[in-house]
């Protein structure tokens, strides 16, 4: 016969001992819920995208286009894919030079093709993951505590943000050139398809709204300055601003700054020559100018800026709608042209990705 004592102290110890380790485990299981259920709502956004791209595709017409395509255009607009990426690393060097000096071109390429299969699995998470990559393989600042990073991560993530801005800032003003140099063309896309169906559904008080907001900024950047160093907080949020406006100000400190100007300018030339190739390639678009061509390369840039894991679906359907509404190309016709531009980038980034991947994890 067996008789089983309780310790109640024991037990009561225990419990107390249990409790942190429970915590933890409930923290991470909602910080697990809460990516789960954000990577579950962008993806169903891209199948609704994808469903009004193609719910009126008639898919005999739509394999026979695919197979009167001409590939070899395909392969130079992959090409230049390759290159823009190699482009971008350079123009991202620069950058982070004044941070440290010791990152290589290498693992900046790498880094970017990272980035680029990464934002496959969730949007945006490309931009963090690259940030990884530097902070990886920057130097110490003291040897004797190699967890203190030259280029630590919040510095490579401002050098991110101004990158990402700098490119949308170059994107929307090209946009902007070629709608108003070609208004009777173009303008009326902008004005019907998006101007008007977002004006109807804002009402005054968005203003309203935007303005709270922005202050609320304000007082928060204010009390966040003021406490800095009396609340634990917030001097640790604090200090990662610091870190991200020290990322961002790098580009004051650039050596060459006109090298920076030039990268950019042969990043969107290798834009518009992926999206002319691209046009070339499709017997349907024979019509269509290198203009048209750089029109569509900025209006799938917009399609990138929803939230939709590889821009999948949105890319699609505001190119579809854009040769629509624009150049009267039938919706399949149009979505052909779509799912070549976006597959082809695709499939380049997953190849130079998985190689930039394998790279690293072999690199000491």
């Amino acid at each position: 016969m067996f008789i089983l004592v309780i310790n109640p102290t024991k037990l009561a110890n225990n419990w107390i001992n249990l409790q942190p380790v429970l915590q933890r485990h409930s923290i991470y299981m909602n910080k697990k819920f809460t990516k789960i259920l954000k990577y579950l709502l962008s993806a169903l956004l891209a199948a609704l995208l994808l469903y009004f791209s193609f719910r009126e595709v008639e898919w005999a017409d739509f394999v026979a286009g695919l197979k009167g395509c001409r590939w070899g255009y395909i392969i130079l607009s992959m090409a230049a894919g390759a290159l823009a990426f190699w482009l971008r690393a350079l123009r991202w060097r620069r950058l982070l030079i004044p941070i440290d000096d010791s990152i290589t071109r290498i693992t900046t390429f790498n880094g970017v093709n990272i980035g680029n299969i990464s934002n496959f699995v969730f949007p945006r998470l490309g931009e963090l993951v690259r940030c990884g990559v530097i902070t990886r393989r920057s130097l110490p600042e003291d040897f004797k505590h190699p967890e203190h990073k030259k280029a630590s991560y919040d510095k490579v993530l401002g050098t991110v943000v101004l990158e990402r801005s700098w490119e949308l800032l170059v994107m929307l003003l090209l946009l902007a050139v070629v709608v108003v140099g070609g208004f009777e063309r173009f303008g009326g896309f902008f004005v019907e398809q998006i101007w008007t169906p977002m004006a109807q559904r804002l009402d005054f008080s968005v203003w309203w709204i935007v303005a709270v907001l922005v202050m609320g900024a304000a007082c928060g950047s204010y009390l966040l300055w003021r406490f800095r160093r009396s609340n634990r907080l917030c001097r640790k949020v604090w200090d990662i601003f610091r870190g991200l406006l020290q990322g961002f100000s790098s580009c004051l400190k650039m050596q060459q700054k006109w090298l920076f100007f030039a990268y950019t300018a042969l990043i969107w030339l290798t834009y518009w020559f992926m999206a002319a190739s691209t046009v070339w390639a499709a017997p349907f678009l024979a019509d269509l100018t290198i203009i048209d061509a750089l029109f569509l390369s900025l209006v799938g840039g917009l399609g990138f800026a929803v939230p939709v894991p590889g821009g999948i679906g949105a890319f699609h359907f505001i190119i579809s709608l854009a040769l629509a509404g624009i150049y009267g190309i039938p919706m399949e016709m149009g979505i052909i042209y779509a799912t070549l531009s976006h597959t082809s980038q695709a499939v380049t980034q997953i190849i130079f990705g998985v190689g930039s991947y394998a790279y690293e994890a072999f690199r000491k």
